[in-house]
């Protein structure tokens, strides 16, 4: 098998790798010196589309709307951009083996890459009920989301089972989101979770309860406290039913799954130093080898804001700590240095005709403000997060570009609050003065 060798190397093919190819075309590269690799079989694109408008039963997103760096108002990096910034974009390749001490990577199909500097972009990857050994998890129709094959395998799915009953196991992110796309969809929908509420990482049970109420009003069955323990499925092996723990049964036409993931680091196991379930780095996303960056989802860094170490989640995240990796690999080769990552954390989400935003850090006391009434037919409302007496967190439903520039202000600023209570006569007017 041929060998290629390239300078930089980055392996995974997801918004990080797209961001990352960005700042090297900016920061200056020759012809054939980048190469992306990615298992999967379209340039990078932004991943949070796959979850929310690519599934509209109108309009829908779709390829080459939403190749990155569109999600954050750049250009968007079409493949022809990649062949004319001189980067070798190569997919549908999975990598099976990485020596790090030889800089080498290996594909499944016995390709062998040599590399100078790597970044490790290879994000996350879903968790199975598989994995578990969850009776009868693997029957048709029970579906997954991450990458865009997995999109398009739900949007058959919508049209073979039209008008059917679908049944969502989780309650966060995807679960959510999910719910509101089925039910836009004409899906009858129910959503199973062993938590007290929804989004138990981030909300508050007084969040939740809005979102539960705006959702149950939206038609949407909401099961809480239990867990799916198996699934039977017809002649044709097509999910029929969810078994649930409590002994309920549910009827479904589709089953999706939204249990969380795991940072794909296997391929550096025992080559890296490892913290928190991720490959650590330091400010600049260098791993404890020479030569070997890891960014987004994979990485363990040191969050300067509350001076710990972090991994984070996010697709805001992939998107900076690839720009801060090759800024800093640009500057090392000249001798300098690059400022330290300075990351406030953010989450966001949309469904049906809600938004939200959040920044900063969701421990301590809490201050509910504004109106959360789910049946309001403009609601909006927000919550503070108190940590030793200053505001740490801000969390704002319905907010306006300007007032969600002010909560982000707030959660950087961390000003001092005295009388809790006055924060939430202030609500917004609070941050608006920060």
């Amino acid at each position: 098998m041929a060998e290629k060798s390239f300078k930089y190397v980055i392996v995974g093919g997801g918004v990080a790798a797209g961001y990352a190819a960005r700042e090297f075309a900016k920061q200056g590269l020759k012809p054939g010196e980048l190469a992306i690799i990615s298992k999967e079989a379209v340039a990078p694109y932004e991943r949070p589309a796959l979850s929310k408008a690519y599934l509209f039963p109108e309009s829908p997103a779709r390829l080459p709307g939403f190749h990155v760096c569109v999600g954050s108002g750049g250009e968007r990096l079409l493949p022809d951009w990649y062949k004319e910034k001189g980067i070798e974009l190569i997919l549908r390749t999975e990598i099976v083996k990485a020596d790090l001490a030889a800089k080498i990577l290996i594909s499944a199909a016995g390709e062998t890459f040599k590399y100078q500097i790597l970044i490790i972009a290879t994000g996350s990857s879903v968790i199975r009920l598989t994995d578990f050994g969850v009776q009868g998890a693997d029957a048709k129709n029970i579906f997954y989301l991450r990458e865009i094959d997995d999109a398009d395998k739900l949007v058959e799915a919508f049209k073979a089972k039209k008008n059917g009953k679908a049944v969502i196991v989780g309650g966060g992110y995807i679960g959510l989101e999910l719910g509101a796309v089925l039910q836009m969809n004409n899906f009858d929908v129910s959503m199973v979770y062993p938590e007290p509420w929804c989004m138990p990482r981030l909300f508050t049970s007084d969040i939740a309860a809005f979102y539960e109420g705006y959702y149950k009003n939206k038609g949407i069955k909401i099961i809480k406290g239990t867990v799916a323990v198996g699934f039977t499925s017809d002649s044709n092996g097509e999910v029929k039913e969810v078994k649930l723990k409590d002994g309920r049964v549910l009827e479904a036409d589709i089953v999706v799954v939204g249990v969380g993931g795991r940072p794909l680091t296997t391929l550096f196991k025992g080559q890296v130093e490892e913290e928190k379930g991720g490959i650590k780095t330091d400010a600049s996303f260098k791993t404890s080898v020479t030569g070997v960056y890891a960014v987004g989802d994979v990485a363990t860094f040191p969050l300067k804001l509350y001076n710990e170490l972090r991994r984070v989640e996010h697709v805001d995240h992939a998107r900076k700590s690839a720009e801060q990796a090759v800024k800093a690999i640009k500057a090392s080769e000249e001798g300098k240095t690059v400022e330290e990552y300075d990351y406030l954390p953010f989450f966001y989400s949309r469904s049906f005709d809600l938004s939200w935003q959040f920044y900063g850090d969701n421990v301590g006391d809490t201050v509910l403000f504004g109106d959360n009434n789910p049946a309001s037919p403009k609601p909006k409302f927000g919550t503070y997060w108190i940590k030793d007496g200053k505001v740490i967190g801000a969390f704002l439903e319905g907010g306006t570009p300007e007032e969600n520039k002010a909560i982000a202000k707030v959660a950087k600023a961390q000003p001092p609050v005295e009388n809790p209570d006055l924060l939430i006569k202030e609500g917004l007017s609070f941050a608006a003065k920060i």
